[in-house]
């Protein structure tokens, strides 16, 4: 029973240990590569199709200032107040689902939950994978500033078949740098977040198209994104 107690401590500090410790790290150096990503190239390799992984890293300061706005008005709203997890919003989800189960799931995911996932996490709904994404996203809520956490999220989320990050889909579908997308590219970048394999911001249907026009008249009541440094949560 000791030899147990002794196995199960060190694993535990083990665990505790390096995923702080690679926490702390990213707060400081780029995200190069994600579990999703291998994932992806695994998937094409195991369909016979070519590779494909486009990926720029760039800092915050090389991207559009309004596809932040952009993000935030499409998929959290309260992404400057929240701690992480935005509970009315989740209750929200919880409700609409309970009484239209027919319907579409709803979800409630945070853009700090988001990143959590993509940076450390694999795709999933089970509830071993959802207790992880919590604990990861409490520690960077705790280690990173929402800055940063804005940062990683338009680097490193899916954003086409092999399409990762902002500037990777400025290139391939706007013939453009992340710096210099429009506000209305913008908008039609955050309409695909949903499931950007199924969305393209490169031939956007009728649908993406009103949708555009709604995050747009959204972001309108979104302020512009913080620089690092200043309280996000002030105007």
């Amino acid at each position: 029973m000791k030899v147990l107690k002794r196995i199960l401590y060190w694993v535990l500090a083990l665990f505790f240990g390096t995923t702080i410790l690679a926490v702390v790290v990213l707060r400081f150096i780029p995200v190069w590569i994600t579990p999703l990503m291998v994932i992806r190239c695994c998937q094409q390799v195991s369909e016979g199709k070519d590779l494909r992984m486009v990926h720029h890293w760039v800092p915050l300061d090389k991207i559009s200032p309004s596809l932040p706005v952009a993000v935030i008005a499409s998929e959290d709203a309260n992404f400057l107040r929240h701690h992480g997890f935005d509970y009315k919003a989740i209750e929200h989800a919880a409700e609409r689902n309970r009484k239209h189960p027919e319907k579409r799931k709803l979800g409630a995911s945070t853009i700090s939950q988001q990143t959590a996932k993509n940076v450390f996490l694999w795709p999933g709904r089970s509830w071993v994978r959802k207790g992880f994404e919590v604990y990861f996203t409490t520690l960077i809520e705790l280690l990173w500033s929402k800055q940063r956490i804005m940062e990683v999220y338009l680097n490193s989320i899916e954003m086409g078949d092999g399409i990762y990050g902002a500037d990777a889909v400025a290139m391939e579908h706007f013939h453009t740098d992340a710096l210099n997308l429009t506000r209305s590219q913008c908008a039609l970048i955050a309409v695909t977040l949903p499931n950007p394999r199924r969305f393209s911001s490169k031939n956007p249907s009728a649908y993406m198209l009103k949708r555009q026009a709604r995050i747009e008249r959204e972001m309108k009541y979104v302020p512009p994104f913080p620089r690092e440094g200043r309280d996000p949560k002030k105007k």
